[in-house]
């Protein structure tokens, strides 16, 4: 680990020009005192690393020194930095590494590609904090020690022990075989199999985790893909409310944006859309259906229907008559104003 720091604050070095003790630690996440025994280390070692002092001071490289590595052509480390770029980070716990990563990308390309490179990957942004609605992308927060453990079990092929607090239940224990991990819009999923049965947990929910020496009983190969279409499919089926609905195009966005998925989308004639999604349970579908007013026809389910059908009918029995409930005592629409005769 020490050898791949000492790499890093080189290139860091090399890229950016002169740092201080305190930049070089917050980039490597050490303390500075580790980066000063790094320092000395490298010119120990030979590297023309050198200290400017004064209160603009911070160490540099002499001019026009290069480390070996190996290169890439500019499509393959734009790849690279764009995939890299801001919640890429964040990804399964692997934001010092990636970081890494992305500096020795920078520094294999050819001297007069890097200043291109830096302007094309700033030009593509990747899972912005917010969508075009406003709406804030919110990540949940992961215990580090849980996500290194849950990490480790996973890419080792060892059992997994963690602490988990489910929705309304008790924390508890349980001992898994894990098959891999899944991140969407901020979540982390463990794929996992719990005495042979499919099985899927929200890291943010776990406490504690421990990698066990036992080997997991799991298939060699995995097809994370179909896995998880399996379990998302199996998931909203057995909890949520499935729901056919006609809507017109002009407010087909609306209806998406409050429903937890799509199963199937077609035209239907001319004016409008057919829609398979799917809600968390009938109160949900009846809000959502309701906001949109004479733009949407639900088909299915008949609970559904019957829902808003009722509701109908208790609003128009509520405003059959305008003046109902509005006369005051004196038995005039209350909040109209009576002069008296002069």
């Amino acid at each position: 680990m020490r050898a791949d720091r000492l790499v890093s604050l080189v290139l860091l070095l090399r890229q950016r020009g002169r740092m201080t003790a305190d930049e070089l630690a917050g980039e490597l996440e050490v303390s500075a005192r580790t980066v000063l025994r790094d320092i000395e280390a490298l010119s120990t070692a030979g590297v023309p690393v050198y200290a400017d002092r004064g209160r603009h001071g911070g160490f540099s490289l002499l001019p026009g020194f290069r480390t070996e590595l190996t290169g890439l052509n500019h499509d393959e480390a734009l790849a690279l930095l764009t995939a890299g770029s801001r919640h890429g980070q964040k990804v399964f716990g692997l934001s010092a590494p990636l970081a890494s990563a992305m500096r020795k990308v920078v520094d294999a390309l050819p001297e007069g590609h890097r200043a291109a490179l830096d302007d094309a990957a700033k030009r593509f942004l990747v899972e912005p904090e917010t969508d075009m609605l406003s709406r804030r992308l919110v990540a949940e927060d992961v215990v580090g020690a849980v996500m290194s453990e849950v990490r480790g079990a996973v890419l080792t092929g060892r059992r997994l022990r963690f602490h988990y607090a489910a929705p309304d239940r008790q924390p508890r224990w349980h001992t898994v075989d894990p098959i891999g991990m899944v991140t969407v819009r901020g979540r982390t999923y463990l794929l996992a199999t719990k005495l042979g049965e499919d099985r899927t947990y929200r890291l943010s929910r776990m406490l504690a985790a421990e990698e066990l020496p036992e080997p997991a009983q799991r298939p060699a190969q995995v097809d994370l893909d179909r896995i998880w279409a399996e379990r998302s499919a199996q998931f909203l089926s057995d909890v949520h409310l499935s729901v056919a609905v006609r809507v017109k195009p002009s407010r087909r966005e609306e209806l998406l944006n409050t429903a937890r998925a799509v199963r199937a989308e077609e035209p239907d004639g001319e004016d409008w859309v057919r829609l398979d999604v799917i809600f968390e349970d009938l109160r949900h579908a009846v809000w959502a259906v309701w906001q949109l007013d004479t733009d949407a026809q639900v088909l299915a389910p008949a609970a559904l229907r019957t829902a808003l059908r009722d509701r109908l009918a208790t609003l128009a029995a509520r405003y059959d008559d305008p003046d109902n409930g509005l006369r005051g005592p004196s038995g005039h629409p209350e909040g109209e104003l009576r002069l008296p005769a002069e």
